[in-house]
């Protein structure tokens, strides 16, 4: 783990950009945030920044970029394959949650579409479930880019001020010391991501999770 850890820290700038860049595009446009959440890149690339690997600015603007680019293409999907979305692999034993989606879409409307920005699970499935259902695009894209914009400064500020954390460990008790408790953020980090994955298969009413929370 360390190893790796080490790696993620020495990679340069321009890798971690276009790493995290994809990772949360694909997370909206391809589905892939159930297995690799943009939402974890998104945060390195914030450490990485504090370590100055790359800027702050840079790192915010393709975290922002990439998850309103990633919402618009996840949309048109949605608007294209319609309901024939719903059979494809990573969504097929997920309908309970899929169904709450929908219907916190149909109750909230667009507003949804930023809300939902905030959870995983409906990170990954509300653009393409506004893209079905129709929603105008003129109104979609307005809360998409607020979503993205919010959410995108918010996770790479939180990135940044564990890197923060991360260098006054290293200066105090040395780069071992260091990466042993950037090892373990880490595996917290993945538990907790396996949690969510697996509570995607319940009830919502089994784990108390509804909804995201109202504005």
């Amino acid at each position: 783990m360390t190893g790796l850890v080490d790696q993620l820290l020495n990679a340069p700038g321009w890798l971690v950009l276009v790493v995290t860049g994809l990772a949360v595009f694909a997370e909206d446009a391809l589905f892939v945030g159930f297995v690799v959440p943009g939402e974890t890149v998104a945060v390195l690339a914030g450490v990485a920044a504090e370590r100055g690997q790359t800027s702050l600015a840079a790192a915010m603007a393709v975290v922002v970029a990439a998850a309103v680019a990633g919402d618009s293409v996840g949309y048109e999907v949605g608007k294209h394959l319609g309901q024939r979305l719903m059979r494809i692999r990573p969504l097929v034993h997920r309908q309970r949650r899929i169904r709450q989606a929908q219907d916190y879409l149909a109750r909230r409307g667009a507003p949804a579409v930023f809300l939902g920005r905030w959870t995983a699970f409906f990170r990954a499935v509300m653009p393409a479930l506004a893209g079905t259902a129709r929603m105008p695009y003129g109104r979609f894209l307005a809360f998409n880019a607020l979503g993205g914009l919010t959410w995108g400064v918010a996770v790479v500020t939180v990135g940044y001020l564990a890197g923060a954390s991360y260098a006054r460990v290293e200066h105090t008790f040395g780069r071992y010391a260091a990466l042993a408790v950037a090892g373990i953020v880490l595996v917290a980090v993945a538990v907790i991501a396996i949690r969510r994955h697996r509570s995607d298969t319940r009830d919502p009413a089994d784990h108390g999770c509804a909804e995201p929370p109202s504005a």
